[in-house]
C-alpha cells in the first residue's frame, strides 16, 4: 500500500514539526509555504545589510525542542549551539528604578528583596510556588494532549478534578492574584506582562497564566545567531527525512472531494493532489473565506472582539548611550490599565506604550559585543489586532514611536540611528497572516473558558488537520512545536491501516502524551 500524500500548509514552527514528525514516521511529506523561506513569525527583516530577529525572542521549554530533534535522530545541541541566560530580562520604569530578574527562583527573590523589600521576596516566592502547581497540573493534562472540554479535563485531574480544576484559577482574573501577591505597583508590572505573552491583557486574562513564570524559571535560552536559526535547522532535518519544500506560493483552494480533503489549489493555478493535509493557517482563516468555501466551517470563526493583541514592531541600527539595555529589557508604561484600554477597547495604539527591546548584539548582562559600531535592537509595542480594518496614520505611528523614544530616554536610554527602521504595523501583520486582522497569538485567553475554545487538531473536515499558535495548546515557540506534533499524530492515529504509521508502534516512536518531563539544563 503506498504512502499517504501530506501536505503541510505553512512552514512556521508547527509545520515544520508537524512535517518533521510525519516524515519520520514513513510519510510522504510536502511543505507548501507563501513566504520565501521557513520560520512564519520566527522571521528576519534586513536593515543596513544586517539581518535582525524580528518574531519570537525567547526559547523556554527547551525540553520540547530536544524531544523533536531526538525523535528524528539528532541532537538540538549540536544544530542550534545556544545557552541558558543568567538574567531573564532587564525591567525599568521612568522615575521608579530597574531590576535585573536572574534565572534561578532565590536568586530572583534576592533581587526582588533588595528592588521592593523582604516581603515582596516572599510574595514572589509565594507567586512561584502557585505557578508552578499551575503548570505541573496543566502539563500532561492540557498542555501536551488532545484538547480536553472542562468536563474532560475535570476527569483528567482524577478523583479530585473539580478542586483541581479550580486550583488553576480559571475564574480569577490575573491581575487581581498579582494584587494579593504584590503590593509594589511595579512588580505587578514585572508579572502582569506575562498574559501578553499570549496576546492577553492581564486585566482580563485568567490566573492561570502565572504558569508562564514557571516556564521562564526553568529556564530562557540565547540562540547563537538568532531565533531563525532555529527555524533553519527544523527544515535542514526534515529534508534529511524526505520532507520536499516550496516556498513562495500561496494556497488559494483547499480541494474537498466525497466529503474530504482531496489538493490544494495554488495562486498560479496549479493543482496538488492531497490525501490528507495540516494546516498551520490562524483559525481566523478558514471562516474568512481564506481556503475556499468548501472549508470554511472547518473550525469556528474568531470574532474580532475576541482576537488577541497584534504589535507595532521596529528593527534597526542604532548606536546607544546612557542606560545599557541586556539582551531582554522591558520599559513599562507610565499607566498600565490605559494601555490595555486603548489596545482592546478604543483599538488604537497607546498613548503611554510599554516597550519591549531585544538588544541583539548584547548578552543577558547587557554587555555590548559589537566593538563601537550600531547595534541591532528589536521593539515589540502592544497594538490592537484591527489592520483587517483600518491602517494607522503615519502621524499615529509617529505620535506612538515618539512616546516609547520618550519613555526610554526618561529611563536613561537615548538612541541615534541613520538607517531608516522597518517598521511593521498591524496591518501588515494581517496580510502576512491572513483572517487574523494583524492578531499574533489567536484568540485572546480573555475569560476562563476562552482557552477550550481554541479549535483542537482535528478540524470539521476529514483529513484535514490544524496547528499552529492559534490552536491549542496556544501560542509561543514551544508550543507550537506541541500542536504541530499532537497534528501530526492524530493523522496518524486517524488513518493508518498498518502499524507502520502508528507512532507508538514505530522504532523510536514516541507520543507527546509520553514526553513529559521537563529538563532544566
Amino acid at each position: 500500500m503506498r504512502s499517504p500524500r501530506v501536505i503541510v500548509i505553512g512552514a512556521g514552527i508547527a509545520g515544520l514539526s508537524a512535517a518533521l514528525e510525519l516524515a519520520v514516521h514513513g510519510l510522504e511529506v510536502t511543505v507548501v509555504e507563501r513566504m520565501a523561506q521557513s520560520g512564519g513569525k520566527m522571521r528576519e527583516q534586513q536593515v543596513g545589510g544586517r539581518q535582525i530577529d524580528a518574531g519570537p525572542t525567547v526559547l523556554t521549554l527547551r525540553d520540547v525542542f530536544d524531544e523533536l530533534f531526538d525523535l528524528a535522530g539528532a541532537s538540538l545541541e549540536d544544530r542550534v549551539p545556544m545557552r541558558r541566560a543568567s538574567v531573564l530580562a532587564r525591567h525599568a520604569w521612568d522615575g521608579g528604578g530597574q531590576i535585573d530578574l536572574p534565572d534561578g527562583r532565590s536568586a530572583a527573590a534576592d533581587a526582588i528583596a533588595a528592588f521592593a523589600g523582604p516581603a515582596e521576596a516572599r510574595g514572589y516566592l509565594a507567586f512561584c510556588a502557585e505557578a508552578q502547581r499551575i503548570f505541573e497540573a496543566l502539563e500532561n493534562t492540557f498542555i501536551r494532549a488532545d484538547l480536553p472540554t472542562p468536563v474532560g479535563l475535570a476527569r483528567r485531574f482524577g478523583l479530585a478534578g473539580t478542586s483541581d480544576l479550580l486550583a488553576i484559577r480559571p475564574f480569577t482574573p490575573l491581575w487581581k492574584v498579582l494584587r494579593g501577591h504584590f503590593r509594589d505597583a511595579r512588580l505587578r508590572q514585572l508579572f502582569g506582562r506575562y498574559a501578553t505573552y499570549c496576546g492577553a491583557s492581564p486585566f482580563r486574562a485568567p490566573a492561570t497564566l502565572m504558569l508562564v513564570a514557571h516556564v521562564e524559571q526553568s529556564g530562557v535560552w540565547l540562540v547563537r545567531g538568532g531565533m531563525h536559526r532555529l527555524a533553519v535547522a527544523m527544515q535542514d532535518l526534515a529534508e534529511a527525512r524526505g520532507v520536499a519544500f516550496r516556498h513562495g506560493v500561496s494556497v488559494d483552494e483547499i480541494v474537498v472531494a466525497d466529503g474530504r480533503v482531496s489538493g490544494l489549489v495554488l495562486d498560479n493555478g496549479e493543482t496538488i493532489a492531497a490525501d490528507l493535509v495540516v494546516s498551520t493557517a490562524d483559525a481566523g482563516a478558514y471562516a474568512a473565506g481564506c481556503f475556499g468555501a468548501a472549508v470554511a466551517a472547518a473550525c469556528d470563526p474568531v470574532p474580532p472582539a475576541a482576537r488577541s493583541q497584534s504589535a507595532l514592531t521596529v528593527s534597526m541600527l542604532a548606536r546607544t548611550d546612557g542606560f545599557a539595555p541586556a539582551h531582554h529589557t522591558v520599559f513599562f508604561s507610565t499607566d498600565y490599565e490605559a494601555e490595555f484600554v486603548d489596545v482592546f477597547d478604543r483599538g488604537q495604539l497607546p498613548d503611554a506604550p510599554t516597550v519591549y527591546v531585544c538588544a541583539q548584539d548584547r548578552d543577558d548582562a547587557g554587555t555590548l559585543r559589537a566593538d563601537g559600531a550600531s547595534e541591532r535592537l528589536f521593539w515589540i509595542i502592544n497594538a490592537p489586532p484591527n489592520g483587517d480594518v483600518r491602517g494607522f496614520q503615519q502621524e499615529e505611528i509617529d505620535r506612538c514611536l515618539t512616546a516609547a523614544t520618550a519613555l526610554m530616554a526618561r529611563c536613561g536610554l537615548t538612541l541615534s540611528w541613520q538607517e531608516p527602521p522597518a517598521i511593521t504595523t498591524p496591518a501588515q501583520f494581517a496580510a502576512m497572516f491572513p483572517g487574523t486582522g494583524g492578531a499574533l497569538y489567536g484568540r485572546a485567553p480573555h475569560g476562563a473558558m476562552a482557552s477550550f475554545r481554541r479549535p483542537g487538531s482535528r478540524s470539521r473536515i476529514p483529513g484535514l488537520y490544524l496547528a499552529g499558535g492559534s490552536i491549542h495548546p496556544g501560542p509561543g515557540a514551544p508550543m507550537a512545536v506541541i500542536s504541530g506534533r499532537l497534528a501530526a499524530e492524530a493523522l496518524l492515529r486517524d488513518h493508518a491501516s498498518t502499524r507502520r504509521f502508528h507512532p507508538a508502534a514505530m522504532p523510536g516512536g514516541m507520543s507527546m502524551q509520553s514526553a513529559t518531563t521537563v529538563r532544566t539544563r
